[in-house]
């Protein structure tokens, strides 16, 4: 590296190639935990006010549950733009070849605009009738709408905030990209209760709380990355769109695109199977489940994602022993943590329940529902940390059937199929589905992985001997 390079080196917060691995995970993973943790807190919290709005609070939850998929589906693209060019970035770091991470950095921000004009066009015309689809009944669409409508005008604060904390996050800046959410999800805690009961506006107060919140995190990440401080800088010149550039940051990015789009699609086929036998009950049990679901796997996804740079980076620097370890590190600390959300979740089903209603009916469905439903959490460790190492080290097709494989293969058909062969319990059948196909997909997932891993690894044995003996040579 120049003069320059070396200087903007030294204020990077973490040597990604250097120091312990475990010690190096913890500190990535335990910002991006709290990042993700927070983040969730956005519709957490909305849900939460929404069900105890007085007199409308169970029809509002459930309204505002229908809209889950749409929103799933708008932070999916900020995936596919971003997480295989943020992993792309660090490899390219790896490889000391800091302008080509800075080309990609742009490539991704301008697709990532580009993305939130469509989809706000697209959601403002068809919204309404999109929302129906997927759910919305006559006594519920009124509530979907009202914030559907609102938030999709904050998309493009959406694909920056969420696109764009990948690349902080990718340079080894792990507290500065957990400040960047604190700030939209503090603002957001804050304007909810202030919006929707002291302006009287309901529904719509907690979208425009959210889409505020989100505006201000989306500011904070453009300064930072426009700054001295930032080790790669968001150029103007980089904006300019390059299929050769982006082409594999897409490919890369499809896994984590299927895997939250195929969630959107997974709600409204909960939804639509749900209404047919449980009617509104079910699915605004199946909002606070999905709910509960996504709390439960952000802390694997935030361990996840610190470890990507280590990976990433480690890989593309061909210091494999660093890869192999901080795998293990990583598998480890998700089996463990899922374990223990196991337990708690099918021990206290009705705790969290009570968080988002007081209504007695919704919680003694949800109550029996969430036992089911999070019956194989546990095993949701072992797939994130073998599917999201994929990614990092640019496995671009394994990943993606693998995010196609629990969802698109196994759990959409079986939400269909199984209500067919138990009919004594239609809505039992349903919520079965999930730890199903848990299990069937964890299984191929972690074979898949630890196959390719020893081939990767007697790769790099090989072409170490080969380098050595070249040399004596």
């Amino acid at each position: 590296m120049n003069g320059d390079a070396n200087k903007r080196a030294g204020r990077k917060e973490i040597n990604l190639g250097e120091g312990n691995v475990g010690k190096l995970l913890f500190r990535l993973a335990l910002p991006a935990i709290t990042a993700q943790v927070i983040n969730l807190l956005y519709n957490l919290v909305d849900r939460m006010y929404i069900g105890h709005l007085p007199g409308i609070g169970a029809a509002a939850l459930t309204g505002v549950g229908v809209t889950l998929p749409v929103i799933l589906a708008i932070s999916a693209f900020s995936y596919l733009f971003s997480s295989g060019g943020a992993a792309r970035a660090s490899i390219m770091m790896g490889k000391q070849k800091n302008e080509e991470a800075e080309r990609i950095m742009g490539n991704c921000a301008a697709a990532l605009i580009l993305a939130a004009l469509v989809l706000t066009a697209f959601f403002q015309i068809f919204g309404r009738d999109i929302l129906m689809i997927f759910g919305a009944s006559d006594n519920t669409i009124g509530y979907a709408w009202d914030y559907m409508q609102i938030y999709s005008l904050g998309t493009i604060f959406v694909q920056i905030a969420l696109g764009l904390n990948n690349f902080i996050n990718a340079q080894g800046y792990a507290t500065m990209g957990m400040i960047s959410v604190v700030i939209g999800a503090g603002t957001n805690i804050v304007l909810d209760p202030i919006l929707m009961f002291g302006f009287d506006m309901g529904v719509r107060g907690a979208a425009l709380a959210t889409i505020i919140s989100q505006a201000l995190s989306a500011v904070w990440i453009m300064v930072f990355l426009c700054s001295r401080r930032s080790f790669l800088k968001l150029r103007l010149r980089n904006l300019r769109i390059s299929g050769k550039i982006l082409a594999p940051c897409i490919a890369l990015g499809a896994s984590p695109f299927v895997m939250q789009f195929t969630e959107s699609i997974l709600n409204i086929c909960f939804n639509v199977s749900l209404r047919t036998y449980g009617g509104d009950i079910a699915v605004g049990v199946m909002a606070v489940l999905s709910s509960v679901m996504q709390f439960a796997l952000l802390p694997i996804i935030g361990m996840t994602q610190g470890s990507q740079p280590i990976v990433s980076y480690n890989y593309g620097a061909g210091k494999l022993d660093r890869v192999k370890l901080a795998f293990r590190k990583l598998l480890k600390a998700s089996v463990i943590y899922a374990v223990a959300l196991w337990a708690l979740a099918l021990l206290f089903p009705q705790l969290f329940m009570g968080m988002f209603t007081t209504d007695a009916e919704y919680i003694a469905m949800g109550t029996w529902a969430m036992r089911v439903y999070l019956a194989a959490v546990c095993v949701m460790g072992v797939q994130y940390a073998c599917q999201q190492t994929f990614v990092a080290l640019g496995n671009a097709r394994t990943s993606l059937l693998l995010a196609l494989l629990r969802k698109v293969f196994l759990l959409i058909p079986l939400i269909f199929i199984l209500p067919r062969l138990i009919t004594g319990s239609q809505v039992f059948a349903v919520f079965l589905a999930e730890p199903i196909a848990d299990v069937a997909a964890a299984s191929t997932t972690s074979f898949l992985f630890f196959r390719y891993m020893k081939k990767m690894l007697g790769k790099g044995t090989k072409e170490k001997k080969h380098e050595t003996k070249s040399r004596i040579s």
